[in-house]
């Protein structure tokens, strides 16, 4: 039987690549974006199904596997990779925007876990990936709410992972250290000696799905061989 993989943020990238890798796994793809027009060419590569969602949205996540439960596409794997940021000093922070970007890194990724979590449990079976970054380990300077936002992740990973490794549902927290190699964005993303390569990144991630339950990871950090940690 054909299994399914729900990749939630779609977009060039990190989600682009874990899109051409699942789908060369066999797996089934589907991906889940606020404007999934844009995912036009990247469906037609790998042969993925395509679904509008505001993740920050309970309703929109609602919808969103309802209509992967209507189409026989009910997901065995799960990867969470949106993020909300809105950097500067914290005195000059807009409130509603750091509630934004909190409402996409966390709460949207709880609701994602919620909504897989009562597909993947009476099965007992299931993965969620979740991406995190060194920024949920050790918070940066004007940059609270995205500190925010994953060290609340995290938090939910480890939650999640004590919770449902014993029911068979993986949970994984990717903490990535660094830039991801894009080359569209010029310095310093485009130099492939300092940033980590999408295609390694999810390469690790489908690696994860196929780990025994005795020697689960629950976290796991990546970086490119100059970043300081």
């Amino acid at each position: 039987m054909t299994k399914s993989v729900l990749i939630v943020g779609a977009g060039e990238g990190l989600s682009a690549s874990l899109a051409r890798f699942f789908s060369q796994d066999g797996y089934r793809v589907n991906l889940a974006a606020r404007n999934p027009d844009k995912l036009e060419d990247l469906c037609r590569e790998t042969g993925a199904g395509a679904y509008g969602c505001d993740a920050s949205s309970q309703a929109s996540v609602e919808r969103l596997f309802q209509a992967l439960d209507d189409d026989g596409a009910t997901p065995d794997v799960v990867a969470y990779n949106p993020s909300g940021r809105t950097k500067g000093p914290i005195e000059q922070l807009d409130p509603d925007k750091v509630r934004a970007a909190l409402d996409v890194t966390a709460w949207g990724a709880f609701l994602v876990a919620h909504e897989a979590a009562k597909r993947m449990v009476p099965k007992s079976a299931g993965t969620m990936l979740f991406t995190g970054a060194s920024a949920g380990i050790k918070g940066f300077p004007q940059s609270a709410a995205f500190a925010m936002g994953k060290f609340a992740l995290r938090g939910l990973c480890q939650s999640l992972a004590r919770e449902l490794h014993p029911k068979n549902i993986h949970v994984v927290h990717f903490v990535i250290d660094g830039a991801i190699h894009s080359p569209g964005r010029g310095a310093p993303y485009d130099d492939p000696e300092k940033t980590l390569n999408p295609d390694e990144i999810a390469r690790t991630y489908l690696e994860m799905t196929r780990q025994h339950r005795s020697v689960w990871t629950n976290e796991i950090e990546l970086r490119p061989h100059v970043e300081r940690f």
